[in-house]
């Protein structure tokens, strides 16, 4: 994408916010806002046509939701380069896990400031996946808070990794940043560089959003150990 904008559709159902974000991403001389959608529907519409590189997706619209929307867009070999980053109250949305399990590439609460939220984009649009540490933190203590454990069926994915290569899952699962696994670990960056890559190749992962299910649904993280387990 070297020297093209990042091409940004937002889906959300506020026509303020929607109007607020367009302005923001066009005000930035890396970016470009192609369009806008009130739901999913129309963002599936919008993205078939328009080929974003980034959705910014809210979870909660009329009709078609962020979440199909996502799963949509993420499954089809015709829409998936496009990223999803949603955007979520949190507090408010149960379906944050599941929307990163559908293949959104991370999400950020809405309240995140402007220039992160530009930053966000940026970083996922390069391909990387943006969970924020300690908002990572927070959903994996709302799981393991809840007093009803979720279904979470162990699929056996991590039945060919080593143990080293399970305690850096788990440590992703919290939401450790490479830097802070490499403290953690007392072990050199580049270490914890192969170790991530050769998860997402094991483990058939898309991105970093993708380790942090596996993590989770493989039971290295839950109910167990809390987020503050990951914190020394």
């Amino acid at each position: 994408m070297t020297g093209e904008p990042i091409r940004v559709l937002v889906a959300d159902d506020q026509a303020l916010l929607r109007g607020a974000l367009h302005l923001l991403i066009d005000a930035a001389p890396d970016l470009a806002a192609v369009g806008e959608a009130a739901d999913g529907a129309h963002a599936l519409e919008l993205v078939r046509a328009a080929r974003p590189d980034v959705v910014l997706m809210d979870i909660r619209m009329p009709g078609m939701d962020g979440l199909e929307a996502t799963r949509r867009i993420t499954a089809s070999p015709d829409t998936s380069d496009t990223r999803v980053l949603i955007l979520t109250t949190f507090d408010l949305d149960e379906y944050v896990y599941a929307a990163l399990r559908a293949g959104a590439s991370g999400f950020l609460l809405k309240e995140t400031p402007p220039a992160e939220l530009l930053t966000a984009i940026r970083i996922v649009a390069a391909g990387d996946a943006l969970i924020a540490p300690s908002v990572t933190r927070r959903l994996i203590a709302e799981f393991a808070a809840r007093p009803e454990p979720r279904q979470r069926p162990n699929s056996g994915r991590d039945a060919g990794l080593t143990d080293r290569e399970r305690e850096v899952l788990a440590l992703i699962g919290r939401g450790l940043s490479n830097p802070e696994i490499t403290e953690y670990l007392h072990v050199s960056a580049s270490t914890v560089k192969t170790h991530v890559g050769r998860l997402l190749m094991k483990l058939g992962a898309r991105d970093r959003a993708q380790l942090v299910i596996a993590a989770y649904e493989s039971g290295l993280v839950g109910p167990g150990a809390s987020a503050r387990a990951a914190e020394r």
